[in-house]
């Protein structure tokens, strides 16, 4: 049974930084992981998204250069590191995993058919 579990949200000042964590269990081999946030009120958003099996990254241009995917396969498990962040980064962080597929698009997400419960990342100005 697939299952992507996140951790490692928080409360942060504007300007700090925090790291969330997505394990990964139920599945081997390289996949589509990408990251997507929702605030209340608004839609659901692309953040960041990475091929386990290589290649690069696909951020959304409002965390262009701020923040970092990246992958460790020995440990099964996906980051998101956040630098720099804003009010306006804050919402539910969830994580989304896509097996059938090498071309990680970001989006509202609606290639990705795992999804975590999320972790809550709030940025205080």
């Amino acid at each position: 049974q697939v299952q992507l579990v996140e951790s490692g949200g928080g409360s942060v000042q504007a300007g700090g930084s925090l790291r969330i964590s997505c394990a990964r269990s139920g599945f081997t081999g390289s996949t589509c992981m990408g990251w997507f946030r929702q605030a209340p009120g608004k839609e659901r958003e692309g953040v960041a998204a990475i091929y386990t099996g290589g290649g690069s990254p696909n951020y959304a241009d409002s965390v262009k250069g701020r923040f970092t995917v990246s992958h460790d396969n020995a440990k099964n498990t996906v980051y998101l590191q956040m630098n720099s962040l804003e009010p306006e980064d804050t919402a539910m962080y969830y994580c989304a995993a896509e097996i059938w597929s090498r071309s990680c698009g970001l989006g509202r997400g609606n290639m990705y058919t795992y999804w975590g419960q999320g972790t809550q990342v709030t940025v205080s100005s």
